[in-house]
């Protein structure tokens, strides 16, 4: 499969982000196109990573097919040839779309990321153990780092075109959507990453925390939008090793960070754009992360 830094299709592209290429299908439907970018500390590389895209669009797919009993979702098709026959225009770029691409129902997007914390860890750790809150909120004394939290956190943020979401009081939140649709976004993210915990957990993986979008649709009703519960989206860790009080391995992209990490503070890069190169044990380390991570989350070998 040949890697894809970034995409041209005839259609018209209605938005880039870090690693996902928009484009238009009518008046009532999008196409997704993931291509292989990776970015870390809000940097995208110049190298692109085998195989991410795949896995980050058909991690996603698996998740919607195992969620249609919880909640509505977007995604039409993650199949080529499907694809194809619903868009026609799109025959001779089907080998650009294996893997990579679906197609699904356009929605008007709320600007929330719905973030929920099964664990503390990543910033909510560092938050709280600088001054024993999340997003400003009071948090009981004496957790641990990687510690569960019982009952999970719903910690809503703001959608960053650019640079780190901000996370976000529900107040705020409230605020900014409304108190009906902030309840329903909340308990709808509590549904998804309830049913996903359990799936993942009978496969060995712990779902430390994720992020979900949602948007409405043209028929008015809440649905699942974008990834679901991917290494981008999500913190995975693997329940066999997990040890609460101390930071725990992670299924993504840590090869990278790991990587520029020790660039940063060799004093070869000083951390912003345009970042090191990556040499190629790091870009194959880091594709074979992505790929067990789909291992291990769906149970079988992303077969394309």
């Amino acid at each position: 499969m040949t890697t894809m830094l970034a995409s041209d299709l005839p259609l018209p592209r209605i938005g880039r982000g870090k690693v996902r290429d928009i484009y238009s299908v009518g008046d009532d439907r999008v196409l997704l196109l993931t291509t292989d970018r990776i970015s870390a500390f809000d940097i995208v590389m110049g190298e692109t990573i085998p195989m991410k895209g795949a896995v980050l669009t058909q991690i996603s797919a698996w998740w919607f097919n195992q969620l249609d009993v919880v909640v509505p979702h977007h995604m039409i098709t993650a199949d080529a040839d499907a694809i194809v026959g619903e868009v026609p225009e799109l025959k001779a770029h089907r080998d650009a779309l294996v893997g990579r691409a679906m197609l699904c129902k356009r929605t008007k997007v709320f600007p929330i990321e719905c973030v929920i914390r099964g664990y503390l860890s990543g910033s909510a750790w560092k938050e709280y153990a600088a001054s024993g809150t999340l997003a400003g909120e009071k948090l009981p004394s004496g957790l641990l780092e990687s510690g569960k939290l019982e009952p999970a956190i719903f910690s809503p943020a703001t959608k960053a075109e650019s640079g780190h979401d901000e996370n976000i009081t529900i107040t705020r939140m409230r605020e900014i959507v409304g108190d009906d649709v902030a309840r329903q976004l909340e308990s709808m993210t509590r549904a998804v990453y309830a049913r996903g915990e359990k799936i993942s957990r009978e496969h060995g993986i712990i779902i430390a925390d994720t992020k979900f979008e949602f948007g409405r649709d043209a028929d008015g009703r809440l649905i699942l939008i974008d990834e679901v519960m991917t290494p981008d989206s999500s913190r995975f860790w693997a329940a066999d090793i997990y040890q609460a009080g101390r930071p725990q391995p992670s299924f993504d992209k840590q090869p990278l960070r790991d990587y520029l990490d020790g660039e940063r503070r060799a004093g070869r890069w000083n951390g912003e754009a345009p970042p090191p190169p990556l040499p190629a044990d790091v870009v194959d380390a880091t594709s074979k992360r992505y790929l067990e991570a789909y291992r291990r989350v769906t149970g079988h070998d992303l077969k394309l």
